[in-house]
């Protein structure tokens, strides 16, 4: 009879830990938390928590200070006061439209301010944590494939992605997006291991969830997903097609759930959806955040091929233009080149070849972004880019230390030249990135030059280990590598964690010039000086007056105003749309004197007031604390708003104030301008101003005023025939 002796375990100068005794006890699990696996080299743990440290320290550095994007944290505070507004997502208290997003990252937001109060680092912490959560599951996909050494270059690189410490910092819904689609690429990479069905299940419920984040962006990598699990998975043909059947039908309820809940409901017992054309949420699947993103149709700013880009204009070439190529575009050519030579190498591999349908995945999950933001004609804002750079991510460590192994044990000499070349393409255009912000600081300056000799280091050092065999030599030019790849990035990163980010429109990195196609001066797109938002210099995340005083440290610097999709760039430095300081519109400026005026008298109405647009009914929410109602959505031109609609509120109490213009454009539609000025009662500047007051702009002291295009008006019940 034969017996199989345990293998031996490692000694100390191996770089691996001795295995300590299977006791199992609690000790022993918290030790290996912190230490790791006995089978990881003793480095591997440490450099997790470190990775995981600095990515922390990116995404919080100086939290109370993080403003947002005011649009989201106002439906956030309307949410921590209606439990029907948190439902439906809406933008007011008084649930009378909605975000143009469905409500799973406000509800995340949203359970955090019920928790710990409404403000500042409350809805910048759940953030942080999935951006740190992001970094650390994507570590423990990679090791599961290729290695510690693979899991740290491609966690590194994740959590130094400049676009996505900056969109880590802010209140827009995409963090929470890539953490569910990275739980949903985990889940699908153990349903390939092991041929099992549940896994695959809830991979597609976490897109679903994914979908209730941020709809159709959450079915980018689907097409993925499909293909490597009916290429790779473990059993027959039939029983994967089965499996993927199953899954599909998972995907839709947990999907749609939440959509079919609200168009079931009658539209007079729920708010009017923001963004769509008939006031459903199918039609803004299809629509607003479908194709009008990819084709420019049904774009709040635009109709086909019209729509606003933040980002320049759409072609293979956008991720790479001054605009974009600092925030995401460092690693894309290592990543090509590894990706490619990657399914090569692994070419004759069995069909359930797990590193093969991990580099399949990653590479779909690459290949399928980039192609979708370069040629989107649509709304399109640099931070929707933070969606590809786990791919990215994880090429960079998993392609790397492929053909770093090629490198090493190929015996065709071609693959003596592709890890060097890839290192050589790669820091090449980091320098490219870094000389068009030459100036613009002394970080950039350092990296360049850091970029310039490791690089060199690393591709000369490969060459010349390669062919004088000196493993050592080989080793260190590896790590200059590294370093060479990573410099650029973490200039940016540093910047993106150190500056004022804009709420809306949050970019890292220097200003490049460019929004909308080309046109303005920052990645927003404007031109000109920061801008502040108009209600009376508060930070878009402190709690609103008369809703409770702001926690300790809450900073109260002025932030940005206008929704996501604004068509009305703003630059780093500053918050938002320059309307803040003109929420009203139509020659009518809300101050902070006519928001106490309107508190005194709102004698018992639901609504303080009914404005044209979002952004500035957003400003109002959190300026005064109360429901306001948007008429027209984001663009203005939503039907939300009707004439029988606005003369059953006021004839009911429930609205005594509305700011009207009927000049166009974000105006109030025209019926019931004319019908309000024909009925209503003007409100003067002088009952609520004694001459001139500070309006919703912090360095501008105008004289509000009504005007022959708008202004404010009084309506009651009376006042509808």
């Amino acid at each position: 009879m034969t017996t199989l002796a345990p293998p031996p375990t490692s000694s100390p100068s191996s770089g691996h830990r001795v295995a300590p005794p299977a006791d199992g006890g609690f000790v022993a699990r918290g030790r290996r938390l912190f230490t790791g696996p006995a089978e990881d080299p003793r480095w591997t743990r440490p450099a997790l928590w470190a990775i995981l440290l600095a990515a922390t320290a990116l995404y919080a550095w100086n939290i109370t200070s993080i403003s947002g994007n005011s649009f989201y944290n106002a439906a956030v505070y309307s949410g921590t006061k209606s439990w029907k507004a948190f439902f439906f997502g809406a933008l007011d208290s008084g649930s009378f439209i909605t975000v143009d997003k469905p409500p799973f990252a406000l509800w995340v937001m949203g359970l955090s301010a019920r928790a710990f109060g409404f403000g500042t680092w409350q809805l910048a912490l759940p953030m942080v944590a999935v951006g740190t959560g992001s970094v650390a599951l994507l570590h423990r996909m990679v090791k599961r494939d290729f290695g510690p050494v693979a899991a740290t270059v491609a966690a590194s690189a994740l959590a130094l992605t400049p676009i996505t410490v900056a969109i880590n910092r802010d209140t827009n819904p995409d963090p929470i997006l890539v953490f569910l689609m990275l739980l949903g690429a985990a889940g699908l990479l153990k349903a390939v291991r092991t041929g099992r069905l549940m896994p695959l299940v809830w991979s597609a419920v976490a897109i679903g969830f994914a979908f209730n984040t941020k709809m159709m962006q959450a079915y980018v990598v689907l097409p993925a997903f499909f293909l490597v699990y009916l290429w790779a998975a473990h059993g027959s043909l039939g029983r994967r097609i089965r499996h993927l059947a199953v899954a599909t039908v998972a995907l839709v309820v947990s999907s749609a759930w939440w959509m079919v809940v609200v168009d079931l409901i009658p539209a007079s017992s729920r708010p009017y959806i923001g963004g769509s054309t008939d006031n459903t949420v199918w039609d803004l699947v299809i629509g607003y955040n479908g194709f009008g993103r990819i084709f420019g149709a049904s774009s709040s700013v635009g109709s086909a091929g019209n729509g606003a880009s933040f980002g320049g204009s759409a072609g293979v070439h956008r991720l790479f233009n001054e605009i974009m190529g600092g925030q995401i575009s460092w690693l894309i050519p290592f990543a090509t080149i590894a990706l490619i030579a990657g399914l090569i190498l692994r070419g004759r591999a069995p069909r359930t070849d797990a590193r093969r349908a991990a580099l399949m995945l990653w590479g779909g999950w690459f290949v399928l972004h980039y192609l979708t933001f370069a040629l989107a004609e649509g709304t399109f804002h640099p931070y929707y880019v933070t969606a590809m750079a786990p791919g990215i991510a994880a090429l960079a460590g998993a392609g790397g230390v492929t053909l770093y192994r090629a490198f090493r044990e190929g015996s065709a000499a071609k693959w003596s030249w592709v890890l060097p070349a890839a290192v050589a393409a790669s820091a090449a255009w980091a320098i490219v990135l870094l000389q068009r912000v030459s100036g613009s600081g002394t970080r950039y300056t350092v990296a360049e030059i850091v970029v310039g000799i490791a690089g060199t280091v690393a591709v000369l050092g490969l060459l010349a280990g390669r062919f004088t065999r000196r493993e050592g030599l080989i080793g260190f030019a590896a790590l200059a590598a590294v370093v060479a790849l990573l410099a650029g990035p973490a200039a940016y990163s540093v910047s993106a964690a150190t500056s004022a980010t804009n709420g809306t429109n949050p970019t890292a990195g220097p200003s490049t010039g460019g929004g909308m196609g080309g046109m303005g001066g920052g990645p927003g797109g404007a031109s000109g000086s920061s801008r502040t938002s108009g209600t009376g210099g508060r930070s878009m995340g402190a709690p609103p007056s008369g809703g409770g005083s702001a926690p300790s440290g809450t900073d109260t610097r002025p932030s940005g105003s206008e929704t996501e999709d604004s068509g009305t760039g703003s630059d780093r430095t500053g918050g938002g749309q320059a309307g803040g300081g003109q929420m009203g519109g139509g020659g009518t400026q809300v101050s902070s004197a006519m928001i106490t005026y309107l508190k005194k008298h709102q004698d018992g109405a639901t609504w303080l007031l009914a404005v044209a647009t979002d952004q500035t009914a957003s400003s109002i929410i959190l300026e005064s604390g109360q429901p306001v109602i948007s008429m027209g959505g984001w663009s203005g031109s939503d039907n939300a708003m009707t004439l029988a609609k606005l003369k059953s509120l006021v004839k009911s109490g429930k609205l005594h104030y509305i700011i009207v213009n009927s000049d166009g454009g974000q105006g109030t539609n025209s019926e019931i301008a004319t019908w309000v000025k024909a009925h209503g009662t003007a409100v003067k500047s002088s009952a609520y101003s004694s001459g001139s007051s500070s309006t919703t702009s912090s360095s501008t002291s105008t004289t509000s005023s009504t005007s022959s295009t708008g202004g404010l008006y009084r309506l009651d019940a009376s006042d509808v025939g």
